[in-house]
């Protein structure tokens, strides 16, 4: 199951480098509903209802700017898990209310195209999940950077200092150094897009 909190970001979406300040006119209250209402009314335009709704985000109770802004909606449609993550704008509210507007856009090609088109616009929120049993990259590698950029120097020092834990001369095994190794070329594929 997708965590609410802390923010759960889906494999296969690059994060933000910089972020630009959002010219949205919404509170975090607003967005949030907004989305809300943007996805049931999306289930319901198109004959398949939205189920599983996951608002992901790092805001809690009194921390309604947290350092990292990013926000990731989480939804089961068509039978298939989709997820919509917005990391452009410096406020949970502003990336909530773009998720908002991707989810009006849906709609607008529902009502002047097809169901097929938006299947096909729809794949794209199709996340990328790690294989079973295996561990996303960002959770092997330790980072939890509060959002800032992760860059491939970053990488390689951190994939260094575990290698020489996990690695079976230094008393790790074959199987630890099989999920780094996997785990920093997911991470340096991912960051150089």
């Amino acid at each position: 199951m997708t965590a609410a909190y802390p923010l759960s970001w889906p494999e296969g979406f690059p994060r933000a480098r910089t972020r630009e300040k959002g010219q949205f006119r919404t509170t975090l209250a607003g967005a949030l509903e907004n989305v809300r209402s943007s996805l049931l009314a999306f289930g319901r335009d198109s004959g398949s209802p939205v189920a599983g709704i996951v608002l992901s985000s790092n805001v809690s109770l009194g921390e309604s700017r947290p350092a990292d802004p990013g926000v990731a909606v989480w939804f089961t449609w068509d039978g298939e898990q989709r997820c919509i993550p917005v990391d452009r704008y410096d406020t949970p509210a502003a990336n909530l209310q773009a998720i908002h507007h991707v989810l009006e856009a849906r709609r607008t090609e529902l009502r002047h195209g097809t169901l097929s088109l938006v299947r096909a616009t729809f794949k794209g929120f199709i996340p990328v999940l790690p294989a079973p049993g295996r561990r996303p990259w960002r959770e092997v590698l330790g980072f939890n950077l509060g959002g800032r950029p992760i860059t491939a120097e970053m990488v390689e020092t951190v994939y260094r200092g575990l290698a020489m834990e996990r690695h079976p001369d230094h008393g790790g095994s074959h199987d630890a150094m099989a999920e780094l190794t996997a785990a920093r070329e997911a991470a340096l594929k991912e960051i150089s897009r």
